[in-house]
């Protein structure tokens, strides 16, 4: 933590805390960014504190440009995102770098390694070299603090916008944090340069070296920053890390030297030279692209890396070691660890009483083809649901259907499923692209009313802000006609048969359809419980039609009937939501007083839900 700061307390804290609290203690004014593992809690974190405006921004496109008008306004900006929603604000990002920022602009990208929320585990050090900013790598919360306040001095020092990349490791560890007091600088204001912030090409031109000096005056302040650190001990072996690797090799190799880079992008060349110099043999050590060896091998170094480490996945103590072995620093070692017991897999599943259970349940029964997007339910494409055949970006579900619809080689109707909050992030422009070329697809958006995947935020379709505040509420029905769709209908995804007689009818109609579904999460920050079901044992005949939902709190009993086990209901676990009584043909299903654990409690107004 910097020297400046009067440290009164030191707490226990995940990174991304320290990250809103460095912001915090650095005077940030504006703060805005898009729900997104591992990112997320840093804006609901600084949104405790009085003196920010925070807000969910509808994307992250949005998100920077709110925040680069904050900064050109003569106020402290911070964005947050995961790693995928920097490449949604790369058109503002790439610019920025050319304008500049007024006063300080930091974009925290929260990396993936081993997508244990993600669908890919790009690497966001080469944003940093591709748009010409700085980056700086937090290894822990202390640093994630530090770093962060440092952050935005560097930011304004050098007029750019800078990056802070975090992992799911740094992002989602705890730490021990310093505490100190709020500064805020007096608003430096907005001040009128055409020829700096209106990117004309004739202004850019005259830009781009610019930034091009800047990058190697940043390059001169990374050979100087105390963010870098040499740790000199047996010379033999040498290693180059950053962020949460450097505490594996520590782990592993306690007696190596170490060059612990915080100042990443550009490079400190000087002090790694001087390190070079100083061992025998020099290793770097990084999780996913060889960001570092490849810079350092294009300069002449003589380093080793991704020939001893994985390029994919995310490292860990014991991939690290395994490395070393093989390049020959550590002798092999006996395996003297104790085997754990087998542990019985438990794949992802929808919740009990998703609602989106069944809208998925009939588009496979329909034979739709079913491009899906990121969400929760993205879960209906694994067994037993298995009714989604593509996934790829925010957005994306309804281009693809579009795409397939035209390519003429799909066996069955074309339907496009994506939440409301997606919906609302990137789906929009898609919507307008289907009506403006006539292609006659079906959307059906999953009204759930939050964000759900991420833990529940708001969104502009809740009707709240961050801070739980009443907002304006984006009416998707009107939005939907105002893209020019004229067939829309709203369903209720508990009416399980009222959900297969529209999706059919939506199919059915030759041109656009829109289908919204409107019951809200069950696991929403006010979780949703009606009274549990349970299986009557004697009426149960075994056919097994419950189970083809997956629902969680369905299970198999001991007892069989007719070659086929019976069914019971975990009333832990029973949202009450009626889909698998509709579906029980024997009526085995039924009503039960039992009592909830204490917190769950009773919630209305699902009562009479069809089919009850």
């Amino acid at each position: 933590m910097p020297a400046s700061v009067t440290t009164t307390q030191r707490l226990l804290l995940l990174g991304n805390y320290a990250i809103a609290r460095g912001a915090y203690e650095a005077g940030v004014t504006v703060a805005t960014g898009y729900p997104g593992t591992p990112s997320t809690e840093i804006l609901e974190a600084l949104a405790q504190w009085d003196g920010v405006y925070v807000e969910w921004a509808t994307n992250e496109k949005v998100a920077l440009d709110v925040a680069i008008g904050a900064a050109i306004g003569g106020v402290r900006a911070l964005v947050t995102t995961k790693h995928v929603g920097l490449n949604v604000a790369a058109d503002t990002l790439m610019v920025a770098a050319y304008t500049g920022v007024g006063a300080g602009l930091v974009i925290v990208t929260a990396d993936d390694p081993g997508m244990h929320s993600s669908q890919n585990e790009q690497d966001n050090r080469m944003f940093a070299r591709f748009a010409g900013i700085p980056m700086l790598e937090p290894a822990d919360s202390g640093e994630a603090k530090a770093f962060t306040e440092a952050a935005f001095n560097l930011s304004e020092a050098f007029d750019t916008p800078v990056l802070v990349r975090t992992t799911t490791r740094v992002s989602h560890g705890c730490g021990l944090v310093g505490i100190g007091e709020r500064r805020v600088r007096p608003p430096a204001g907005f001040h009128r340069d055409p020829a700096k912030y209106v990117m004309l090409p004739a202004h850019a031109r005259r830009r781009h070296p610019i930034l091009l000096d800047r990058l190697a005056r940043l390059a001169e302040a990374a050979d100087h920053s105390p963010m870098n650190a040499t740790e000199i001990r047996d010379r033999r072996v040498g290693v180059i890390t950053s962020g949460i690797p450097y505490h594996y090799v520590r782990e592993v190799l306690p007696e190596a030297s170490v060059f612990k880079l915080g100042f990443s992008f550009p490079l400190p060349l000087g002090l790694i030279r001087e390190f070079a110099g100083a061992v025998d043999r020099l290793f770097v050590v990084e999780e996913l692209e060889p960001f570092v060896e490849e810079a350092l091998r294009a300069e002449g170094f003589p380093v080793e890396g991704k020939a001893f480490f994985p390029r994919a996945g995310e490292l860990t103590p014991d991939l690290v070691r395994e490395g070393f072995v093989r390049a020959g620093v550590l002798g092999a070692r006996a395996d003297h660890a104790i085997s754990a017991p087998p542990v019985s897999p438990r794949p992802p599943v929808l919740c009990p009483g998703c609602p989106h259970t069944v809208p998925y349940m009939a588009l496979r029964r329909l034979g739709a083809v079913v491009t899906g997007d990121i969400g929760c339910y993205t879960l209906a494409a694994l067994e037993p649901v298995a009714a989604i055949d593509t996934c790829l970006a925010m957005g994306s579900s309804i281009g693809m259907a579009i795409g397939l619809v035209r390519s003429g080689q799909t066996a069955g109707p074309v339907v496009a499923t994506i939440g409301d909050s997606t919906f609302l992030h990137a789906g929009i422009p898609a919507l307008l692209d289907a009506v403006y070329s006539r292609t006659p697809i079906t959307v059906v958006i999953l009204d759930n009313g939050t964000t759900a995947m991420t833990g529940g935020q708001p969104h502009a379709g809740t009707g709240k802000t961050i801070r739980g505040a009443g907002a304006p509420r984006a009416d998707l029905v009107r939005l939907c006609r105002a893209l020019g769709v004229e067939w829309v209908e709203v369903l209720d995804p508990y009416d399980v048969g009222g959900t297969y007689r529209i999706l059919e009818a939506a199919i059915a109609h030759p041109g656009v359809s829109v289908v919204i579904t409107n019951r809200p999460c069950v696991e929403a920050p006010v979780k949703i419980r009606e009274r549990p079901f349970a299986v009557a044992g004697q009426a149960c005949t075994a056919c097994q039609a419950c189970m083809t939902i997956g629902c969680p709190g369905l299970a198999w009993t001991a007892e069989w009937f007719e070659g086929r086990p019976k069914v019971t209901i975990d009333a832990a676990l029973c949202s009450g939501c009626t889909i698998c009584v509709q579906l029980c043909p024997a009526g085995a299903i039924i009503p039960t007083d039992g009592v909830r654990t204490a917190g769950d409690g009773w919630r209305g107004g699902r009562a009479g839900a069809a089919g009850a």
